[in-house]
């Protein structure tokens, strides 16, 4: 029975993993902004595309691999100078019909680009090498994604809390008006977070891009609705939070996926029942579930309204 659940559990790690990277930039912009950036997902989708047209060029992987992430975090940048700075002041609901726009426009570029026609993402040397472990055939990136994403974190919530910038995206995130009033630069601070999430966003591209070696402009759809649940399931504007029901929504999906096989192989079940058409309804089934039983997730802090 291990046998037959450890690769599932190993994918669903990596995934999760990959999905952690997305959620952490959801979450940030969500904890200083009170925004949903719903296109954060297809940013994510744009460092696949931009990695796909750099390596084309022939530069060498480990020129790219750098350009693609310096890249990926200047149109996080650019993003929210464009479209989300001039709304500061504006109704929330503006800004998150922005954001929905910034999706769209992002989507339609690269379907301009690329004439609608699946991108093969390059083979990174190392990572995408197979590789035996435990009974089960994987890839590398499968068993590096968990090893970098808690390094990544640990640098991250480091970065939070020992320096000045990740002091002032505290203070910021606490009372906006206040920390502004205190000469905190907060546009500098909006642009820093963007530029952070992104960075992690353009990280998992080429980890997932490895596994999932297929662009196209909707890539960034799926991956980031799941990265937004991830960050609702944990708790929105809570970084560990998000890393962790994104851990837990990988390995769950990824084990619904192999269920049919799991308990064919355990004599459970005669034939196939076709269970893995529901691994992506899982996901947006726990997310009402969550909203029901818990609206502030698993690590969100409650809040209180002052009279």
């Amino acid at each position: 029975m291990w046998n037959t659940i450890f690769p599932y559990l190993l994918s669903g790690i990596s995934v999760g993993g990959q999905y952690a990277l997305i959620a952490i930039g959801y979450t940030m912009v969500y904890g200083i902004l009170r925004l949903i950036n719903f296109a954060h997902g297809d940013v994510f989708m744009v460092a696949g595309i931009i990695m796909v047209y750099i390596a084309a060029s022939g530069l060498p992987l480990w020129i790219c691999i750098p350009a693609v992430l310096l890249i990926t975090a200047a149109v996080g940048f650019v993003i929210e100078r464009v479209a989300y700075k001039p709304l500061r002041s504006a109704p929330r609901m503006s800004a998150m019909i922005s954001a929905i726009g910034v999706s769209y426009t992002l989507q339609n570029l690269v379907l301009y680009i690329t004439g609608g026609l699946n991108k093969q993402y390059p083979t990174i040397p190392g990572i995408s090498d197979s590789v035996q472990i435990g009974g089960a055939t994987t890839k590398v990136v499968t068993l590096v994604t968990p090893v970098l994403v808690i390094l990544l974190v640990v640098a991250l919530v480091m970065l939070i809390n020992k320096t000045k910038i990740g002091m002032a995206m505290r203070a910021v995130s606490k009372d906006f008006e206040t920390a502004q009033l205190m000469g905190i630069k907060i546009n500098s601070v909006i642009s820093a977070t963007f530029v952070i999430g992104s960075f992690l966003a353009g990280v998992g591209s080429v980890l997932y891009f490895t596994n999932y070696p297929t662009v196209i402009q909707t890539s960034g759809a799926m991956p980031g609705l799941k990265a937004f649940v991830a960050a609702v399931f944990g708790g929105i504007g809570s970084i560990p939070g998000a890393v962790i029901g994104a851990f837990i929504i990988g390995i769950m999906e990824n084990i619904i996926k192999g269920l049919d096989v799991i308990l064919f192989k355990a004599g459970l079940i005669a034939k196939p029942l076709g269970l893995a058409i529901f691994s992506d309804a899982f996901t947006f089934a726990l997310l009402i579930v969550i909203l029901v039983v818990k609206p502030t997730g698993l690590f969100g802090e409650k809040t209180t309204d002052k009279v």
